[in-house]
């Protein structure tokens, strides 16, 4: 028996959607199919997914109206809309969400969860669909110049990061020469290059491309690479198999044609979503 990827490739020609359906009717009419597809077929007769989440800027959040918008929130839309189903939002708390989903309160997680090897043991993820990092921003003033990974590895250079953090050990590893300003808050280490008191700022992104952005006067992207990248995943419970394949053959498509990175680029590195956020967030 093929698998559900598989399937996608034979019906590709007539559309994501139209494959959906035909896959979905062919889960009907043939029980060993059906067999397969025990999870899709929950969703598809509820007709609404369900997709656990937690507010992060810009991944989730709240706009002046106090709907949700954000990168996760347009990809759990366009998932639904592509697979003929409403979607129902569970604003769960981040370190509940797991459990959350392990408990059957919603059917998938959708929200910047990073795939790690420990939370590999209790859920099953799907293939990256986004890759976050820890990323440098730079003073236009005293490293405006320096765009070579080398160019900050030296005695000379000063490199601002939040104490704790993980963009600590990433300095420490990259830039081992360098002097690291470690402070307690990360608006602190940012706040330090923009005072000129330092040369770079390593922090996750995307706060160093949104402070470029703000302060374009005075900091500067200096590599088109981030110094170590994540990759996030949907999350659905072990043995969902069905379901992962589902999802992994969405994002195939939806990578393909581009949709996931111009929507990734528009929330990530730019800010013309500002202005529809609520404030507080």
């Amino acid at each position: 028996m093929k698998g559900l990827g598989s399937m996608f490739s034979l019906l590709g020609k007539k559309g994501f959607k139209a494959s959906i359906t035909a896959l979905l009717g062919l889960a009907v009419s043939l029980p060993t199919m059906a067999a397969e597809t025990p999870n899709l077929d929950q969703i598809n007769d509820r007709g609404t997914l369900r997709v656990g989440m937690s507010t992060f800027v810009p991944w989730a959040m709240r706009d002046k109206q106090g709907e949700l918008i954000g990168f996760e929130i347009d990809v759990a839309k366009r998932l639904a809309q592509d697979s003929g189903w409403q979607v129902e939002f569970v604003p769960t708390a981040w370190d509940g969400i797991i459990p959350a989903l392990l408990a059957q309160k919603f059917d998938v997680i959708i929200g910047g969860l990073s795939i790690t090897e420990e939370r590999s043991k209790s859920v099953l993820f799907s293939q990256p669909y986004s890759h976050s990092g820890i990323q440098v921003a730079a003073s236009k003033s005293l490293a405006g110049d320096m765009t070579e990974l080398s160019d900050y590895d030296s005695r000379r250079i000063k490199i601002a990061v939040r104490r704790g953090a993980t963009p600590v050990q990433v300095a420490r590893e990259t830039f081992p020469k360098a002097k690291l300003l470690q402070f307690d808050d990360e608006a602190q280490a940012f706040q330090e290059v923009l005072n000129g008191n330092a040369h770079a700022v390593i922090a996750s992104s995307p706060k160093p491309e949104h402070e470029a952005v703000k302060h374009a006067d005075k900091l500067f992207i200096p590599f088109s690479e981030r110094l170590s990248q994540g990759n996030e995943a949907f999350a659905v419970r072990l043995g969902e198999e069905d379901k992962a394949e589902f999802f992994n053959q969405w994002i195939a498509e939806r990578t393909a044609d581009g949709w996931l990175k111009e929507r990734y680029e528009y929330w990530f590195s730019t800010l013309d979503w500002q202005d529809q956020v609520a404030a507080g967030q």
